[in-house]
């Protein structure tokens, strides 16, 4: 136990993946949880159901937060359904992979409302969060490297490295930390469309030979949540397996 228990906590894009490993692990440490989510009712109650085998208040909340006039929406519904929030987790995002001119601007504003709903959320944490408060957003591995196709998600999820450390300046006075986590390739239903060659790259560059999955990347965020992490901040945490380029 990571003396989590009694803390509340919204996690968006809970439904399914990391999301929902997240808002899981959080539960079994004792966190009361709002389960974000954009259109899968039926998943994120699932989610739900699951956490409060654990004994903790667990609520599901409706909202697109590429959005930005939802975003206030919907920290304020997790605010009043758990009577405060003490942990921000931003988990939600799209997968976008394509060459220069395979991205056309629709896909570029899909996946940038994502980082500007990320950064209108984090404004909500920074007035509303309860001090001594943990904020963890999700990047990615991808901004560590050049890889081919990836120049709008990697540096959509860049941006929010630098709300990061930013952020953590403004709200280390109240003890808030605030940090990202950078996942290397992940076994999700977010890439399972990889192809198979793909995958097997991505694994043998790992230190273990295999992908990560979505548990792993979830422990880290459920420490960094902690107490025990109360002297990091501003940090952006590379959880890829010791994957090299």
């Amino acid at each position: 136990m990571l003396g989590l228990a009694g803390k509340t906590a919204l996690v968006t894009g809970a439904s399914r993946g990391i999301g929902r490993a997240i808002a899981i692990a959080l539960a079994r440490d004792g966190v009361s949880v709002a389960i974000g989510y954009r259109s899968d009712a039926a998943a994120a109650d699932a989610v739900a159901a699951e956490a409060r085998a654990f004994g903790v208040t667990a609520c599901t909340i409706p909202g697109d937060v590429a959005a930005a006039g939802e975003v206030r929406r919907i920290y304020g519904a997790a605010d009043a359904a758990l009577g405060g929030i003490d942990i921000l987790v931003n988990n939600a995002g799209v997968m976008a992979i394509g060459a220069f001119r395979a991205v056309g601007e629709a896909d570029y504003d899909r996946i940038f409302a994502i980082t500007r709903g990320v950064y209108f959320m984090l404004g909500e944490a920074a007035a509303r969060l309860r001090d001594n408060g943990r904020i963890i957003s999700l990047s990615s591995g991808l901004t560590r490297n050049w890889a081919p196709g990836a120049a709008a998600y990697a540096g959509s999820k860049a941006a929010i490295e630098q709300f990061t450390r930013s952020l953590s300046k403004e709200l280390g006075p109240r003890g808030i930390t605030v940090n990202a986590v950078l996942p290397g390739v992940v076994e999700t239903d977010m890439t399972s469309a990889f192809p198979e060659e793909r995958k097997r790259a991505a694994a043998q560059q790992t230190s273990f030979g295999r992908l990560g999955n979505a548990e792993d990347i979830a422990d880290v965020v459920t420490l960094l949540a902690s107490a025990r992490a109360r002297w990091i901040t501003g940090q952006l945490i590379v959880a890829n397996g010791g994957s090299t380029p």
